[in-house]
């Protein structure tokens, strides 16, 4: 099959987030498995010199959006089997972050109808898309204009569209006055419902509405979408559109994220050794200045510091979980109070709590090779990838069962030899501190945690799972 990705962001080339990760490994997944895989994404002023000497000038269009005509070139680079595509135009690219300007909804409209006529372009419109896909509100305009301003014009009739949410909080709201000056669409659109919501526009509504199939980043996710509470306002879109949901969980890439190479550890190890990994905890224990102590267990988290990833249970119990023989470890930065809260609280437990605000991927690897918890206390958490790269490195991980945690972590049950870290179900501060208390006093059990970590570590979360399964999506569709 012919797939087309199009995305605002992709790995190495941008990234901002999750999305860029799962968009620099899942294409490369589905061309090992001998499809033929190309990526559309925007050219960032952010991408380096080192990419941009590697790729090649294409050709350049004139792009149809609302009264504009505007340029847009194409640049074109292959690796790893896969062609990327860079969409060209200083106007919308030339900024100091991928997202956040003033015009990000007529940036990504240029960027999502300049996908769509440049799919019709590739190797002089001799390779044309049998599914294009399309991720998150960025994206989302790519099915509407197919259905919407190219329903029945070949060869777009025959190309089947499939959107992921990777997080359906940002759903491309915008003012009802951008629907024909700035993207172009038709007034139907509006009145037969389709972008319609809340008096305004949302993208996101619209691309599931339009698009053959959608798919969210785990299966718990797709079940939780059927909430209010998880869906911000579109369960009753979810609920109708329901028959085209369908939940593939994300992977991790198993090379770039093993503690066999990783070359920021100060002692590699594997499955078989993992004694090793002593060293490792040493080592961050002198390096972030908290007591080298072998014995006591040291709890992690790289997050960002907001209230949807459980800060607020960690903050209003944090003196509770001191009083547990533990060490903790932040790494992250958001919102200011939290900052400002761990700040304080590595002065009031010295030597047994580090707060480092900011992120520093050194620091990452480090954490998870030296820590023996991670901690996930989300309020919600469409797949997660942290949990999976923890079991990784053979950090167990405690989680509040929501999304993709759910879906990844199996709670430790003595009977239960599947079992690869401690799991609550509420979200309740007196529940995670009693599963926290609980995995210490396993950490003195060794036998009991060797056998942990080796299950974790054994787990297979490698894309090339769900690679076969958005596959079979993709099959179905034909």
């Amino acid at each position: 099959m012919n797939i087309l990705y199009v995305t605002s962001e992709v790995y190495p080339f941008s990234k901002s987030g999750g999305l860029g990760d799962v968009l620099g490994a899942l294409p490369n997944a589905v061309a090992k498995a001998k499809h033929q895989v190309r990526v559309i994404s925007p050219l960032y002023s952010s991408v380096s010199d080192f990419w941009r000497s590697q790729m090649t000038f294409v050709k350049h269009i004139y792009v149809p959006l609302a009264w504009r005509n505007l340029y847009c070139g194409l640049f074109e680079l292959k690796k790893d089997g896969v062609i990327h595509y860079f969409l060209d135009n200083e106007y919308y690219f030339r900024r100091g972050d991928l997202y956040g300007s003033f015009d990000d909804g007529e940036r990504f409209a240029f960027f999502s109808r300049a996908a769509v006529c440049m799919m019709t372009e590739l190797d002089n419109g001799s390779w044309v898309p049998d599914v294009v896909h399309c991720s998150d509100w960025q994206s989302a305009l790519v099915p509407i204009y197919m259905r919407s301003l190219y329903g029945g014009v070949k060869p777009y009739d025959g190309i089947r569209s499939v959107f992921t949410i990777h997080n359906i909080e940002y759903q491309g709201r915008y003012d009802m006055a951008l629907m024909g000056n700035v993207f172009g669409l038709p007034d139907t659109l509006i009145s037969g419902g389709t972008l319609e919501y809340m008096g305004g526009i949302s993208l996101m509504k619209g691309a599931i509405e339009l698009s053959d199939a959608v798919t969210t980043v785990s299966p718990t996710y797709a079940d939780e979408l059927n909430y209010s509470f998880y869906a911000k306002g579109l369960e009753g879109v979810v609920a109708a559109q329901r028959y085209k949901f369908k939940g593939i969980l994300n992977g991790i890439d198993a090379k770039t994220f093993d503690p066999a190479t990783d070359p920021n550890l100060a002692k590699k190890y594997t499955f078989e050794n993992i004694e090793r990994k002593l060293e490792n905890k040493r080592d961050l224990q002198r390096l972030l200045g908290l007591s080298v102590n072998d014995g006591v267990p040291i709890v992690a988290m790289v997050t960002r510091m907001v209230a949807h990833k459980g800060m607020d249970l960690v903050v209003s119990r944090l003196d509770d979980m001191m009083d547990i023989e533990m060490q903790f470890v932040l790494l992250g930065r958001g919102e200011w109070h939290y900052e400002h809260l761990f700040r304080n609280a590595q002065n009031n437990y010295p030597e047994r709590l580090s707060a480092n605000i900011g992120y520093d991927q050194t620091l990452s690897a480090k954490i998870y090779g030296g820590a023996d918890i991670f901690l996930m206390p989300s309020q919600s958490e469409p797949c997660g990838l942290s949990q999976m790269i923890a079991m990784r490195y053979g950090v167990l991980p405690l989680v509040r069962e929501t999304g993709g945690l759910k879906d990844t972590v199996i709670p430790y049950s003595p009977d239960n030899p599947a079992s690869n870290g401690f799991a609550f179900a509420n979200y309740n501060s007196d529940d995670m501190i009693y599963v926290l208390r609980r995995a210490c006093e396993l950490y003195k059990n060794k036998k009991a945690w060797r056998d942990l970590q080796r299950t974790g570590m054994a787990t297979d979360f490698s894309w090339a799972k769900s690679a076969k399964k958005y596959i079979e999506l993709y099959k179905s569709l034909k």
